[in-house]
């Protein structure tokens, strides 16, 4: 499984919930007891307690991210697909942006639906649909590039949330619904400091050097690896500098999908 920081966590959930309205679904206000699986630093964990009066508990494998979580009745190390609890434990076990990470996302709903009672839900993103508009002339394209070859390369299953319904059904799950939740990354004048830091990072082609090793894998060679990088410094000065005009603009729209089932 793939390990991230706390800060990493922070930022890409940043604003995910803004609008709750797709979380009616898990009906909080009905549970008891929920488990939160791949907690991480506790961005859901914490709006599931201010949406419930059920005690939440948050289990993740790493133990350091558990650490930086405020707001849990318990906090339990463990993985996902073996989970350190009986039968019928709670009753609604759910994750976000947990099953794209997993090797094998299905033997972990199974553990899900053995230890809820009720319901189980996964709130997960589908990477393939993302979109981007940018007032620099080729923006989206370039990123479009780089995130199919990313999707490729790299081990799971990022564009699993569209079709977490499917597996739900697979493993016996009833009454499945699935509701569509974008999550809108926006950046406008004035800039805030992240805004500026990730235009930084563009000029220096950071994200292609991070992923080098995935793009690799995702088909391309050491040279177009090299070419993509300097594409994206020559894309991060142009945003640079639309930036210094207070010109730039662009919106990331990235689907999450909150998906329900029931346990028979």
């Amino acid at each position: 499984m793939r390990r991230f920081s706390p800060d990493y966590l922070r930022d890409t959930r940043r604003g995910l919930w803004d609008d709750r309205r797709s979380l009616e679904a898990l009906r909080l206000a009905d549970r008891d007891r929920i488990l939160d699986v791949g907690s991480g630093s506790g961005e859901l964990t914490s709006v599931l307690r201010a949406e419930s009066s059920a005690s939440v508990v948050g289990l993740d494998v790493d133990r350091a991210l558990l650490d930086h979580v405020d707001d849990a009745d318990g906090l339990v190390q463990g993985d996902a697909v073996r989970l350190p609890f009986g039968d019928d434990a709670f009753d609604l076990v759910v994750c976000q942006a947990l099953l794209i990470n997993l090797p094998d996302p299905v033997a972990a709903i199974r553990e899900f639906s053995r230890v809820s009672r009720d319901l189980v839900a996964a709130i997960e993103p589908d990477n393939g649909q993302v979109s981007v508009e940018s007032t620099v002339d080729g923006e989206d394209r370039l990123a479009d590039r780089a995130r199919y070859r990313y999707i490729r390369g790299v081990r799971t299953d990022v564009t699993l949330g569209s079709s977490v319904a499917e597996r739900f059904r697979d493993v016996g799950l009833r009454s499945v619904e699935s509701i569509r939740h974008p999550l809108r990354r926006s950046v406008t004048p004035p800039y805030t400091d992240a805004d500026v830091e990730s235009a930084r990072r563009k000029v220096r082609g950071t994200r292609i050097e991070d992923q080098r090793p995935t793009l690799r894998s995702g088909g391309l060679s050491q040279a177009l690896i090299d070419e993509l990088r300097d594409e994206w410094q020559a894309m991060g000065r142009s945003v640079v500098e639309q930036m210094a005009a207070r010109e730039y603009e662009r919106e990331a729209v990235i689907p999450f999908f909150v998906t329900v089932g029931r346990v028979e």
